[in-house]
């Protein structure tokens, strides 16, 4: 069943974006000139901006920033923007300024697929292909394992890891990667790869459930697929992958039910980017005999508990906990507060320190052309019960675990063999690295 919170934003989005006017691939590699139509978008945008944060950001300070005199500044930068790339771009810097992991810029949905066919992560200090999709450019040229030096001329690093990918994959997709790399047996090497693009039309038709709805509806339908939570057992311990915090009562108690079988649950939020706060409480509250509570949310007027309460009979087995890099928001709170309440054993990566609360707001700029975009606004912090915030220090592991360029290479996962062997049972690496295989959404 298609989330439905994935249905409705995929839907307003798409409604939204009929008879949206964005340049073509072809277009940008032009710098299509901006002319005044696309001017007027971008002001649009950027006056939303402001608004929006103005009026719902959760600090009232605003961290100390002057955002009338900010709006004033880089509304006078689009005038010199050349493309409306630029402009969008100007837009997503008004926002950065807040140094903040849930304000952000949402452009507007491009007319064309565009896919890297590689992945990246941070592996201590060091950023790594951790998969490179089959069938794409990238995939005789990239190996998992590889050391990325530079990423078109930007060296990544772990501060600046959610800006490159927000910058190459959001804000304005590549179509051409530059890499200095090095491989796992020391080699430099410097690679070109080009991204897998399919021009979509610039239109879509959603007044009768044609083509154009079920194609949205089969996209939405592949995305839960590939989020799904799976959950697997080997003697009596559960392994449970949860990618994303998208589950809902029916779901959580099911899952609950597999697992109190068995004395000892691993859960891997490695890579899960967070999601719904009630699939957080849910969580919680399965595992605790008790109400808890997860974190104080300081909004703009005032601060209240944030609880989870006791669901259903809790699991009381052993809980080991996998978290790295790209762990945020909900995963990161989840994982802490086993620390904070001594119930669980964490191991992995130092998580992202992404988390704040934040609302989505939809926006449009037109009337006969409609482009719609939308923004990320924080509207609260989340203070923990030792009186700190995650937020840009994330998650300390109870013991660091980390693979090698190596493991990467030979498919070798260490990080769940060594929570297996924590938690009671026995998986080998090489066990570990084909439990829970890559899936990827379909190439269209």
């Amino acid at each position: 069943m298609l989330n439905e919170f994935r249905r409705t934003a995929l839907l307003i989005a798409a409604v939204l974006s009929i008879a949206a006017s964005l340049p073509a691939i072809a277009q940008q590699q032009q710098q299509h000139k901006i002319d005044s139509l696309d001017l007027g978008k971008v002001q649009d945008m950027l006056h939303a901006a402001y608004n929006d944060v103005k009026k719902n950001y959760y600090d009232p300070q605003y961290h100390g920033i002057d955002i009338d005199a900010r709006y004033r500044e880089y509304n006078s930068r689009l005038s010199s923007a050349v493309s409306l790339n630029e402009g969008m771009r100007v837009v997503a810097a008004y926002l950065d300024g807040f140094k903040d992991s849930h304000l952000f810029f949402i452009p507007p949905m491009r007319p064309y697929t565009i896919e890297s066919g590689f992945r990246m992560e941070m592996v201590g200090d060091q950023c790594l292909i951790d998969r490179v999709r089959p069938g794409t450019d990238a995939a005789d040229k990239l190996y998992p394992g590889d050391r990325i030096l530079s990423l078109n001329s930007f060296k990544v690093t772990r501060t600046d890891m959610w800006t490159v990918g927000y910058y190459f994959n959001v804000l304005n997709p590549a179509v051409d990667y530059d890499l200095n790399l090095q491989s796992p047996d020391g080699t430099m090497r410097r690679v070109g790869v080009k991204s897998f693009i399919k021009q979509k039309p610039k239109t879509i038709d959603l007044t009768n459930p044609g083509q154009d709805y079920w194609d949205l509806i089969r996209q939405g339908d592949y995305e839960d697929h590939v989020t799904r939570s799976i959950l697997k057992t080997e003697g009596d311990v559960t392994y449970w992958k949860m990618p994303e915090f998208n589950l809902g009562i029916d779901e959580v108690e099911g899952d609950f039910s597999r697992v109190k079988k068995h004395s000892a649950l691993v859960l891997d939020l490695r890579g899960n980017p967070g999601g719904a706060i009630e699939t957080l409480k849910l969580m919680v509250g399965s595992v605790f005999d008790h109400d808890v509570k997860i974190a104080d949310r300081v909004g703009r007027k005032d601060s209240k508990p944030m609880i989870a309460k006791k669901f259903g009979t809790p699991f009381t087995g052993k809980i080991v906990v996998l978290i790295d890099d790209r762990s945020a928001s909900c995963a990161e709170l989840f994982a802490r507060i086993l620390q904070l309440e001594h119930r669980g054993t964490v191991i992995g990566d130092q998580s992202s320190g992404s988390v704040m609360e934040a609302r989505r707001f939809e926006e449009t700029s037109g009337t006969d052309t409609v482009v719609p975009f939308g923004f990320s606004i924080t509207d609260a912090n989340l203070i923990m019960s030792d009186g700190k915030s995650l937020e840009k220090t994330g998650v300390t592991p109870d013991e660091v675990v980390l693979p090698t360029p190596e493991d990467l290479a030979a498919g070798r996962d260490p990080v769940l063999a060594r929570a297996a062997t924590l938690a009671g049972g026995s998986l080998s690496p090489e066990q570990a690295g084909k439990m829970f295989p890559v899936e990827w959404l379909p190439l269209r």
